[in-house]
């Protein structure tokens, strides 16, 4: 078995969801969201690394998958989100945790089957897809299509190599 915690960075919240993985078969652990309260930027960094790495301490994930940085309206936001990702990733590196990264399309590609998917059709995805009770909240809900995508990344390349082998 091995679990997955996706992450789906922001310098104001930061969602994360937990699956496990067993062959083809993919189950819900947890999912949620670091809140950071209002701060300067240092110090809403230090609630991001510090929130993740208590999130990896409970629930020991084997591998790490997270939201590559785009470009939003303005290259400060980019930035700022580039910094939030950095105090995730190095959460999980410090613990020795290998780190996958995805684009957004990517990940929208993966789960809905189209790159320009609407956060409303991921979770509907998402709660499809791990027989979920009810819907997540939206960045809960990414960090969990962010998870799904690096387990599906993983099985398509796992193939491949099975295939190169023959």
């Amino acid at each position: 078995m091995t679990r997955i915690l996706g992450i789906d960075p922001g310098s104001r919240l930061t969602g994360f969801g937990v699956i496990d993985v067993e062959g083809n078969r993919t189950t819900y652990v947890t999912s949620g969201c670091v809140r950071i309260q209002e701060a300067s930027l240092p110090l809403r960094l230090k609630v991001i690394f510090e929130g993740i790495s208590e999130i990896i301490e409970s629930n020991r994930p084997d591998q790490i998958s997270i939201e590559n940085v785009f470009m939003h309206r303005n290259a400060a936001s980019a930035l700022k989100l580039g910094q939030a990702r950095g105090g995730a990733i190095c959460a999980a590196v410090s613990r020795a945790l290998p780190v996958a990264e995805y684009s957004p399309s990517e990940i929208k590609q993966a789960i809905v089957g189209k790159g320009n998917a609407s956060k409303e059709q991921i979770q509907h995805m998402v709660v499809s897809l791990l027989q979920l009770p009810a819907k997540p909240q939206a960045d809960a809900a990414d960090a969990l299509a962010i998870a799904l995508t690096h387990h599906h990344h993983s099985q398509t390349q796992n193939f491949l190599q099975q295939q190169l082998k023959r």
